[in-house]
């Protein structure tokens, strides 16, 4: 599904666990000219993603992660900051089933320079709201490795709850592994907003 034109922004963010204030950041569809930006930060932050995942970090996967953007099973964003639009995370919706399922997975990744800042909670809480409002899903699943302890506090403090644990789940870096299930369903979100 096409991004509209406009950028989703939150320049006042709720309060994280913490207690202290979330950064502003935006969402917006990837676009060609972010192709030399993108790749430099997913390169930087190397040592942030392995093993947990994989993003596209040169021309012909990004230009590939683009095409598959374009598709209607598969919504790309990157985060921004909106104080100098710097990328700070990206993130996909992707796999969109349609009628009674209304469900998706999620993929995202941070950039390391922003890593601890509050970026990555602030643009998921950004994502899970255009799930449930311009996607209109249901549900949004996100797939962890036991493991990536900081990824599995991510989706917890916006609100995903554990479902279970697939083994063998997902060939990532070329080999098959564990994950622990989280999901969030609209109904889910609703409550947190309301609270």
């Amino acid at each position: 599904m096409a991004h509209p034109e406009s950028t989703t922004t939150r320049s006042t963010s709720p309060e994280s666990a913490s207690s202290r204030p979330l950064p502003a950041v935006a969402l917006r569809a990837p676009v060609a000219e972010d192709r030399d930006a993108f790749i430099a930060a997913m390169k930087a932050s190397a040592e942030l993603h392995r093993p947990w995942v994989t993003p596209p970090v040169s021309a012909p996967e990004f230009d590939a992660w683009l095409t598959r953007a374009a598709r209607a099973d598969f919504d790309a964003n990157l985060a921004t900051r909106v104080t100098d639009g710097a990328i700070v995370g990206y993130f996909n919706i992707s796999q969109i089933i349609r009628g009674p399922l209304q469900s998706a997975f999620l993929g995202y990744g941070g950039v390391a320079e922003w890593s601890g800042a509050g970026y990555m909670t602030a643009a998921l809480d950004l994502v899970v709201e255009r799930a449930f409002t311009d996607l209109s899903l249901h549900r949004l699943e996100a797939n962890i490795q036991p493991a990536n302890a900081a990824s599995i506090a991510l989706v917890e403090r916006c609100g995903f709850v554990r479902e279970g644990f697939s083994e063998k789940y997902l060939k990532i870096g070329g080999h098959w592994r564990d994950h622990a299930r989280f999901a969030i369903r609209s109904e889910q979100w609703e409550e947190r907003w309301r609270s």
